[in-house]
């Protein structure tokens, strides 16, 4: 018999956790100082209860954002490589990289509370490159 945790992520929640992702990227990266939850939620098109669902903490929430841009930026550049050439590729990852440092305007605070606890970590990001 399959436990709660070994079941498959139900499709709606699965993609409720990907806009909220792309949401709080939008909203993080557009705004000056760390946005309000609710503002993340609200850009997602969804309520707050379920922002809180997937992303109990804004520290979470930050987390899943920097971990999800890191991946891009690692896999971004292996799809621009094998679509383009390395000049147009190289170009083009520095636009990806661009957007992952203007995101970090919006949690900086968080992000730096994140590194002094050694939840994200040079070490981290770099093993999962």
């Amino acid at each position: 018999m399959t436990s709660p945790r070994q079941r498959a992520t139900r499709a709606d929640a699965a993609r409720n956790r990907e806009q909220l992702l792309e949401a709080a990227t939008r909203v993080l990266a557009s705004s000056g100082t760390e946005a309000s939850m609710r503002a993340i939620a609200r850009e997602a098109g969804v309520g707050i209860g379920t922002l809180c669902r997937h992303f109990p903490t804004r520290e979470s929430l930050v987390e899943a954002v920097y971990r999800d841009q890191v991946v891009r930026l690692t896999s971004g550049a292996r799809d621009l490589l094998a679509d383009m050439a390395p000049a147009v590729a190289l170009r083009r990852w520095m636009d990806l990289f661009g957007d992952w440092i203007a995101t970090k305007n919006g949690m900086l605070d968080t992000l730096l509370t994140l590194v002094e606890s050694d939840v994200v970590g040079h070490a981290r990001t770099r093993d999962e490159t």
